[in-house]
């Protein structure tokens, strides 16, 4: 394994980064461990012209995932898979046309917890 070594870091960039690794429940060598597993991992755009399906990758499709935000605690949101919600939940009631039978209903469930505080 290579040992690399970053000097003159400064000390706004260096608390920033412990205090990321907290958040992550990390030291902060693990941290940087990820940070840079993160970025080694990328794959240029030149290399990244086909998905495992075959045929032309659909814009959005990163094996990985795309970060699309970040939550209030700083953790990534990450947006995984290519298909829209229309398309989900078309692929869903082909799945199952008839709604499932017998089951509470969800109202009755918030009243049931509601009157039992």
């Amino acid at each position: 394994m290579s040992n690399l070594s970053i000097k003159d870091v400064p000390e706004a960039w260096a608390e920033a980064l412990r205090q990321r690794a907290t958040r992550n429940h990390r030291s902060l060598q693990g941290e940087l461990m990820s940070i840079i597993e993160q970025a080694a991992n990328e794959v240029s755009p030149a290399a990244n012209n086909a998905y495992p399906g075959g045929g032309i990758k659909p814009a959005a499709y990163d094996p990985r995932g795309t970060v699309v935000g970040h939550d209030r605690f700083g953790h990534p949101i990450v947006r995984r898979g290519w298909k829209t919600i229309e398309q989900i939940a078309a692929e869903h009631r082909a799945l199952y046309p008839e709604p499932l039978q017998g089951g509470p209903l969800g109202v009755d469930i918030i009243r049931e917890d509601r009157d039992s505080r």
